[in-house]
């Protein structure tokens, strides 16, 4: 099999310049072994903050070796969870959604690298500032919560940005990436490596219901859509700028734009969206998958991801390397 070697398989000792998401809820210890074993780096989902969930997960993991990810606004208000998580020694801990500052020293103190994910220029200076190892830049194409900037071209602009200000901070590609043709290209754009969500949510490790991801299988990318309305559904105070990409079905049919009513409405609406989304029914709650979905016919396990995502990559450079350039 081929091997990439970046500056990011270096640092971390993998073989391949591949990590999974810290998807909320459904990149459990599973997904993130299994990443890890087939020569990525797999990142359990500390999302909203369990610690009961956290340490099932981290039992699920072994003795594997894996990193973690928070969504930091909500870390900030169960903060202990950042110091059991460290006490797994995890390869890495990732920050979304929020300012790293209030959390970047105890990481350091543990000898932890921080990666800090981005979807703005001033997300990234503010990332340095803390003194992330690794910047993931998130394109808008993602599934889950993000922001506006494409991944087209905010990846090589944050390539250029810490080529002049931060050369030793490493860089991840996120958003839309689901096969060797988007880890090739993310290279070619300056990332040191991908961050990979929508591709591996839809793997049997997932913890995610069989029905969300058939309906993902069944959908193009054109079917997703960027929206307040789930977390609005959730009860989720999420802060501005960030949104969420799902699957477009008759829920956000319902009630687009009609934020207010389903806010006025939640404390009904609530419980029944969340009854729909633990039974897998992907019309009446919102199924969380990006544009990537497009790309996605299967649900084999993760180390095959990786594995197809590695061959793919490297024939795609090989076929470049060939093609003539004329002056």
């Amino acid at each position: 099999m081929a091997r990439l070697a970046t500056r990011l398989t270096e640092r971390f000792g993998i073989e391949h310049p591949i990590l999974s998401a810290p998807m909320a809820l459904a990149a459990g210890g599973a997904l993130a072994a299994a990443v890890t074993r087939a020569g990525g780096l797999g990142l359990i989902g500390g999302g909203y903050g369990d610690g009961d969930w956290l340490r099932t997960q981290y039992a699920a993991a072994g003795n594997i070796r894996t990193g973690c990810g928070f969504i930091t606004w909500s870390l900030g208000k169960q903060p202990h969870l950042l110091g059991e998580v460290l006490a797994h020694r995890p390869a890495a801990l990732m920050l979304s959604f929020g300012d790293p500052a209030p959390f970047a020293a105890e990481i350091a103190s543990a000898g932890v690298p921080l990666i800090c994910q981005c979807q703005s220029i001033a997300h990234v200076r503010a990332a340095l500032a803390a003194g992330a190892s690794v910047i993931v830049a998130q394109g808008t194409e993602a599934g889950g919560h993000g922001h506006a900037r494409a991944t087209l071209p905010f990846v090589p602009e944050v390539a250029d940005l810490l080529a002049r200000e931060s050369p030793d901070t490493l860089l991840l590609a996120a958003g839309g990436i689901a096969d060797g043709r988007g880890l090739a290209a993310a290279l070619m754009l300056g990332a040191h490596g991908v961050l990979v969500g929508t591709r591996f949510w839809a793997s049997r490790e997932a913890l995610v219901h069989q029905n969300h991801q058939a309906a993902a299988i069944a959908a193009t990318g054109d079917q997703t859509v960027r929206s307040s309305l789930p977390d609005i559904a959730r009860r989720l105070d999420w802060p501005k700028p960030f949104d969420i990409r799902v699957g477009d079905n008759a829920f956000i049919a319902k009630w687009r734009g009609r934020d207010a009513e389903l806010l006025a409405a939640a404390e009904s609406e609530g419980p029944a969206y969340r009854e729909a989304f633990m039974a897998g029914d992907p019309d009446k709650a919102a199924a969380i998958y990006g544009e990537a979905a497009g790309l996605i016919a299967d649900v084999p396990p993760a180390g095959e991801i990786v594995v197809r995502m590695v061959t793919e990559a490297a024939e795609q450079l090989r076929r470049g390397a060939g093609i003539a350039v004329q002056d």
